[in-house]
């Protein structure tokens, strides 16, 4: 692996390049797979091949492709977290399907804990405690 801000070598353990103190995966001017230089508008390397994840002028990590809205995460698991909807949004599918169950098969009994938990995830979810989906992806 080599550091996309300035193509040294590095570990695969490594967080940071020890050459430019950079952190792992941040930087657009060298490919992480053959450590060739790379156009920063590029979604390839023209060397190797490899994809090339782009990031912005300030090095900030680009908006990834289907992030969840934080917003409607949130509000999902306020109004309907009683049966994991927004567990089912956000991809955690065991989980969603947890409460769901909790719900439906107690006839109700257990809903009140499962409408509990929801709640209480909705407003971890808007209040940034809980900010990324299952894939690791951010909310925005």
């Amino acid at each position: 692996m080599y550091c996309k801000n300035c193509g040294n070598t590095m570990d695969d353990l490594a967080t940071i390049c020890v050459k430019c103190g950079v952190q792992k995966g941040v930087g657009n001017k060298y490919c992480h797979n053959c450590g060739k230089e790379t156009d920063s508008d590029a979604a390839f390397c023209m060397s190797c091949g490899c994809a090339i994840a782009n990031v912005s002028k300030t090095n900030e990590p680009k908006e990834a492709t289907g992030s969840k809205s934080k917003i409607a995460a949130g509000l999902l698991g306020i109004f309907l977290g009683v049966f994991g909807v927004h567990n089912f949004y956000l991809g955690y599918t065991n989980k969603a399907i947890a409460q769901l169950l909790i719900s439906v098969l107690s006839c109700g009994i257990f809903a009140v804990a499962s409408a509990i938990w929801g709640l209480i995830e909705g407003i971890l979810i808007l209040t940034g405690s809980m900010n990324k989906d299952a894939n690791g992806n951010p909310l925005v």
